[in-house]
């Protein structure tokens, strides 16, 4: 999942932006309210974790705007501000979810992956597809009920295989979800990516659509 970080808090930024990479989320971390605006408009985010005091752009008006537009991306905000008015403000505007500063940063995670969820319409933390079973949030895999040992990148692309079953998945999608602004990207990366994934689940299990990109397999 990619995942759009507005904090313009440097020591509290480069933590969680670490934190999410760390449990297998793909960041860009953005420090200023326009900015963030700018980047939701060539990005297709899984969600976003937005402070509300930003320079440029208040976290609260850039949530208006987007919700405004139509624009439903799940939206975890931060604030030091813990009265509830505050809370019931922060959710009037849109919020999914609201966390208050200073945070644990395995409940931010949490939380991110819930409103993302909820996002999906899924009710259950743990994805089940043709006798495979992932759970993003302990980082564990499941094939034909016995483990299976996944890197990083693996168990992304398998999340948002397992998330986009019905659909076909372009190489250029799946980059743009696996890496973000300041990764390199290999020209064979997602080949590799999707080779590994055959070995150890079954070539049937991912199909390639030729020209066009890659699918759960029937």
């Amino acid at each position: 999942m990619r995942i759009l970080l507005v904090e313009d808090d440097l020591l509290l930024g480069d933590g969680v932006e670490a934190g999410l990479r760390q449990t297998g989320f793909t960041v860009d971390w953005i420090k200023d309210g326009v900015s963030a605006r700018s980047a939701l408009e060539v990005v297709d985010y899984d969600g976003m974790v937005l402070d509300i005091n930003l320079p440029r752009l208040s976290g609260l008006d850039l949530l208006s705007e987007i919700r405004r537009a139509g624009n439903a991306l799940p939206v975890l905000l931060l604030t030091a501000r813990d009265t509830v008015e505050d809370r019931i403000l922060g959710l009037d505007a849109g919020a999914d979810d609201y966390l208050v500063k200073p945070f644990a940063l395995g409940e931010l995670v949490a939380r991110l992956r819930a409103v993302v969820r909820r996002a999906h319409g899924r009710a259950s933390p743990t994805l089940e597809y043709a006798g495979l079973s992932l759970d993003p949030g302990a980082h564990k895999a499941c094939y034909q009920g016995q483990d299976i040992e996944l890197t990083g990148k693996e168990f992304q692309l398998l999340e948002l295989f397992l998330d986009n079953r019905n659909k076909v998945l372009s190489r250029q999608q799946i980059e743009e979800k696996l890496y973000g602004w300041n990764q390199e990207v290999a020209s064979n990366a997602v080949e590799v990516h999707i080779h590994h994934l055959r070995k150890k689940l079954g070539a049937h299990f991912i199909r390639t659509h030729r020209g066009v990109g890659y699918q759960l397999g029937a």
